[in-house]
């Protein structure tokens, strides 16, 4: 059995419950890069002498054409499958589904627009300056994917790891239908060992709601609803697997049934990430203080390709595929993506030039 460095159970909810509203983390650290953002334009047009007043029209063109990307980008490049049949749902947002690179491909256009409406300089000016902003959002937006317990590594034992028990908690309160009113997660001090990887266990204490009024009743629940949720889930869909049931009393009468499970240990690449975000913003916001590198038009805005799509390239080995059709594939449809992004990079960064006087 490996002995792990560190080894965490991730079971942070998706936000805070105000009672008529849950104020979601994901949706705060979103806009928190972007509030951020802001106020790094703010100084950088302060400083190139570009009145503030267009520094809300920027905000606008990055927000939507963010959000309108990275939509459309996970539609047609990841489930065009799905959503061809299902028109009406590429709008719902809310339920997820969102692609970095049809985020960056958007904000180009973007910028271009603006560059042309707003500004009387080259869109590569504005990109070059841009792309340090989306750097630190990408940064809290991984974040956010964190609290969301998304866009995970793949299962694996390394001296780093987190269990994302909450959507195993979310798919069985969906599955249940109100019968089940609580699920706590208590991480026992035993493991399994299969394929040579260490699976930590844990027992599932479930609460039952009014719904259910006797023992038998909740043990017909638990076998042909919960058992079978988690006997037929994989490492992909659900982040725990079944080894053993108990239907019990508590002292204050309140019917409880306990689940033992094994949990996936998986690498979280959504804070390698979103480290790998904070040093490629470090990096740009270095380089743009250097007056000879700030007047190389599309070097910043070239290196930014190189740097964040050359990194989730690399990274994407690690992580859980998004779809079920990468599955087998030497490559998967993020680093195909990333491949041409990193060679335009490559082109902006080589063809920067210096603007002159």
């Amino acid at each position: 059995m490996m002995n792990h460095f560190l080894s965490i159970t991730w079971d942070l909810g998706r936000g805070l419950d105000l009672g008529f509203f849950t104020l979601r983390y994901y949706s705060l650290l979103f806009a928190g890069g972007f509030v951020l953002g802001y106020f790094i334009m703010k100084r950088i047009f302060k400083k190139e002498g570009i009145p503030q007043q267009k520094l809300d029209t920027l905000l606008t063109y990055t927000v939507v054409a963010t959000i309108i990307g990275a939509r459309l980008g996970h539609v047609f490049f990841y489930q065009w499958d799905y959503y061809s049949n299902h028109i009406m749902e590429i709008f719902m947002v809310w339920k997820g589904g969102l692609a970095s690179h049809g985020a960056a491909i958007a904000i180009i256009i973007a910028m271009i627009l603006y560059a042309r409406r707003e500004l009387n300089k080259s869109p590569l000016w504005i990109l070059d300056r841009v792309v340090i902003t989306v750097a630190i959002a990408g940064c809290f937006i991984r974040l956010g994917n964190l609290a969301n317990s998304e866009i995970y590594g793949d299962v694996s034992n390394s001296a780093w790891e987190m269990v994302f028990t909450n959507p195993v908690r979310e798919r069985i309160m969906m599955t249940t239908d109100g019968y089940i009113s609580e699920v706590n997660f208590i991480e026992k001090d035993e493991y399994q060992i299969e394929d040579e990887l260490t699976y930590p266990l844990y027992d599932l204490e479930l609460t039952f709601s009014d719904k259910i009024a006797n023992r038998e009743q909740a043990a017909t629940l638990v076998r042909k609803s919960i058992k079978p949720l988690l006997d037929q889930s994989s490492k992909e869909d659900l982040n725990m697997k079944i080894t053993g049931v108990e239907i019990v009393w508590d002292e204050s009468e309140r019917m409880q049934g306990t689940i033992e499970a094994r949990g996936y240990p998986r690498s979280p690449t959504q804070i390698y990430e979103a480290i790998g975000y904070l040093v490629i913003f470090f990096i740009l916001a270095r380089l743009y203080l250097v007056a000879d590198v700030r007047q190389r038009v599309g070097f910043l805005f070239g290196l930014f390709l190189i740097l964040v799509f050359g990194f989730r390239f690399a990274i994407e080995f690690i992580k859980e595929n998004q779809v079920s059709s990468e599955e087998g594939n030497s490559i998967n449809i993020g680093q195909s993506l990333s491949i041409p992004l990193v060679l335009a990079g490559l082109y902006f960064s080589i063809a920067a030039k210096k603007i002159k006087g």
